[in-house]
């Protein structure tokens, strides 16, 4: 067969399948157009998920007729002055959006330049490919885009589109993402004449208008609890917010990523957030946050993906240690504090469940059905619960006993008296110990129920893990030097970060070849499996390109040994003990969660407090 050029038409369709995979894709390309060009609001109107209509209105630069009858054709852009793909400042540069849309679907540009009054709305139109001559049209100054039956040209790729709702949902996930990077500007989106989205945009400094926006996209909930990330390194700048730990979700969905403005997905970034978070996470637990990331366009590779999803770092571990550092220094700086949400969901336990059975409640002396409580009174429903009907039950009322008083099991309940000047504390004054497990301390604003042994072994984990930051890493010598085998590549990594390995307790030596000899481990790993630590710490070091990862699995080490030393459940505390306790808490970096996660305290206000017994 002979070798030919192929025709623009199918080229453009080749293209089209590159970068415009489904209507979310289309809307994608066209909204950062919008950006590009300077717009102040975006409107976006689709109809059936976008397959039908696709509008995108902007109130930006504009373009005249005969930039009109260019922007359609291949790898026309204005967006490289200067021909320069190292120092790219916008986020669409490769001039193939339009055209690509423009050969699956029926394409109009309507448009009037906003720097000349003077200038009318001219119009284009490309029909499965073929373009059409540009013509006067009404207009206000901006720019207007419809795409019409998107894939008609190519109907194969209809087959592949989700549901209609579902396609909808994706355009939504996508104007959120570029609403994030750009609070500046009003976003709105119509879906079958339904709003889903109404952005304004917002005011003030820059780190509020961030919040702000995010606080509409992510929810109350993550602004609430939200640490503010700011972070240096040279000429990189890491800002943004990430949620307390107690605020986690069971999938990486709620963390967005912007490099330079532009929303990627990046594993060295997704990598070393997992690092910051490893000391109070569960396996399977996800931080919320929407960290932006700023540096000099040339040490960034942004033209690597045809959807531009994906970049590369001239030095990404230099990116994993501000992403790690500035995480953690946010963290350190939140001390002791827990989400909001944790009081919440423990107001929201106390409330009585919609549709749940009637319960036995107190009512003019005698036990009747009003609300779902009393469960092991189940079984005398409707009957008035007086001292003979409890007996008939089996439970012998007290000598000397009023009718309809009930006998409530003995709880195990440690009461002491509080402090009073110890009320002004964060966590407030103890004052009862429950179960030997709970301590209830008393505050100003409300009360704090701690969990004793969680709170301790994060006490506990951070004096280890600052002892072993202060004294170094003890190690232990190998009788014998366990060598090696790993592939050359792996090898190299390795012997590339020799000294900061031996840092950490880990002694390495090139054996020739791709061969390594271990000659000290860290003390803390006991008798560790030597090869299988080696060899991932090959694929970590080859991924991320730092050692980080063998000072998480010490950390690891640290977090079962203070689970083990610490105040175990069950242990009755004296006042003196408790008190202690709580003050070390309010010292302690991260005394709002234990190793695992979990919190270690539930703060209730007193407003709270009052509601729940209708006070309020």
């Amino acid at each position: 067969m002979p070798i030919r050029h192929l025709p623009d038409t199918l080229i453009n369709q080749i293209a089209a399948g590159e970068v415009i995979e489904r209507p979310a894709a289309a809307v994608k390309e066209l909204v950062e157009n919008a950006i590009d060009a300077g717009a102040s609001r975006i409107d976006v109107v689709i109809r059936d998920g976008g397959a039908s209509l696709i509008a995108v209105t902007d109130d930006g630069i504009g373009m005249t007729a005969p930039e009109l009858a260019m922007a359609v054709d291949r790898h026309a852009t204005s967006k490289l002055p200067d021909d320069d793909l190292v120092h790219i400042q916008s986020l669409g540069f490769r001039g193939e959006a339009l055209p690509s849309i423009g050969a699956v679907s029926r394409l109009s540009i309507t448009s009037r330049p906003r720097n000349d009054p003077a200038a009318d709305a001219a119009i284009i139109v490309v029909d499965a490919g073929k373009k059409h001559s540009v013509a006067p049209a009404a207009g206000a100054q901006g720019t207007k885009i419809e795409v019409r039956d998107l894939f008609y040209a190519t109907p194969a790729r209809l087959k592949f589109l989700k549901s209609p709702r579902t396609e909808a949902q994706n355009v939504r996930d996508v104007i959120e993402h570029l609403a994030m990077a750009y609070p500046d500007i009003h976003f709105r989106l119509v879906s079958d004449e339904r709003e889903m989205l109404d952005l304004p945009a917002a005011k003030g400094e820059l780190f509020a208008r961030r919040l702000d926006r995010l606080r509409q996209i992510m929810g109350r909930d993550f602004a609430e609890n939200a640490l503010r990330i700011h972070a240096e390194r040279g000429t990189m700048t890491l800002s943004g917010y990430a949620s307390l730990p107690t605020l986690n979700r069971g999938t990486a969905q709620y963390q967005h990523f912007f490099v330079n403005g532009r929303p990627v997905r990046d594993r060295q970034i997704i990598g070393a957030v997992r690092g910051a978070y490893a000391d109070f996470l569960a396996y399977g637990r996800h931080p919320m946050l929407c960290l932006f990331l700023d540096l000099p366009a040339d040490v960034v590779d942004v033209n690597v993906h045809p959807a531009k999803a994906e970049v590369r770092f001239q030095d990404s571990a230099l990116v994993r240690g501000l992403i790690v550092g500035g995480l953690k220094h946010a963290l350190a700086e939140a001390g002791h504090r827990a989400s909001s949400t944790v009081a919440e969901d423990t107001l929201q336990s106390f409330q009585t469940p919609q549709g749940a059975a009637p319960q036995n409640t107190l009512w003019d002396g005698e036990y009747r059905q009003s609300s779902p409580g009393y469960k092991h009174l189940k079984g005398l429903e409707g009957a008035p619960y007086t001292g003979a009907a409890f007996a008939a039950r089996g439970a012998a009322l007290p000598e000397n006993a009023d009718a309809h008083d009930i006998a409530a099991p003995a709880a195990r309940l440690h009461v002491v008296t509080p402090a009073p000047e110890a009320l002004a504390h964060p966590l407030g004054a103890a004052c009862a110990q429950l179960h030997e497990n709970y301590i209830v301390a008393q505050t100003r604003a409300g009360l704090v129920l701690v969990a004793q042994h969680a709170a301790h072994e994060r006490i506990v984990y951070e004096k280890m893990k600052a002892a072993l930051e202060s004294g170094g890493i003890a190690r232990q010598t190998l009788l014998l030097p366990e060598v090696i085998e790993l592939d050359a590549r792996a090898a190299e990594a390795l012997l590339e970060r020799k000294d900061e390995l031996a840092e950490l307790g880990l002694v390495l030596d090139s054996f020739g070849g791709s061969a390594i000899a271990v000659q000290e481990i860290p003390a803390l790993l006991g008798k560790a499996d030597v090869q299988k630590l080696l060899r991932e710490l090959a694929d970590d070091v080859a991924g991320y390109g730092t050692a980080e990862p063998l000072r998480e699995k010490l950390y690891e080490v640290c977090s079962t040994m203070a689970c083990h030393g610490s105040v175990r459940s069950g242990r009755r505390l004296t006042a003196e003990e408790m008190n202690a306790l709580l003050r070390q808490m309010e010292q302690t970096p991260h005394a709002g969660q234990c190793n695992h996660g979990r919190p270690t305290y539930v703060e209730l206000k007193l407003h709270d407090i009052e509601k729940l017994f209708g006070r309020k």
